[in-house]
């Protein structure tokens, strides 16, 4: 399920920003790999200390709470740019300002586990939304903050910013390695 329609993007389907994000999705079907990874991160998450939740390791650093609000906003948005663009949605999409995003969040005010889940269901659903593209959603094209993408490129960079900030948790948040 998804291999054709939603195989390793090449560059030029994504804004080289993200190639360090899709660099770190291992090879495989992105829908297992989406699967799997956020099984992973679940786990980290629910082993989070209470009292690390609103732990920031730098001053002007998020907490714990708003890199999980992030994570939920990120794989909303792109989600939702993937289906624009599958769905044959015209026009230009906006970028997104992260730290505004996170402010208007406030997901500093609502506990990890709630967050937790509200992520848990968003990638449920799209992974059943990623499932079920074609080889022709797959290979449509969008313009969103300025640059092109493809839809088969966001899963990969849902994933890849997953990656990303799991390793950022366990380091910076969690002093592991």
């Amino acid at each position: 399920m998804g291999v054709p329609a939603l195989g390793r993007p090449e560059a030029g389907e994504y804004n080289e920003h993200y190639a360090r994000y899709i660099a770190l999705v291992p090879e495989g079907n992105i829908i297992d790999i989406l699967s799997r990874e956020m099984d992973a991160t679940q786990a980290l998450l629910a082993a989070v200390p209470a009292e690390r939740e609103e732990y920031r390791y730098a001053p002007g650093k998020w907490s714990l709470r708003e890199v999980v609000g992030h994570l939920v906003d990120t794989e909303r948005l792109f989600a939702f740019r993937a289906l624009w663009f599958a769905r044959g949605g015209g026009g230009e999409l906006v970028g997104m300002d992260q730290e505004a995003w996170a402010r208007a969040s406030r997901a500093h005010a609502r506990p990890l586990a709630e967050l937790a889940e509200e992520w848990r269901c968003l990638r449920g659903a799209n992974v059943l939304m990623f499932g079920a593209f074609t080889p022709e959603d797959g290979a449509r094209r969008g313009v969103a903050g300025g640059y092109g993408v493809t839809v088969r490129a966001l899963p990969w960079m849902i994933a890849g910013h997953e990656l990303y900030h799991r390793a950022l948790i366990r380091r910076d948040y969690l002093g592991e390695g």
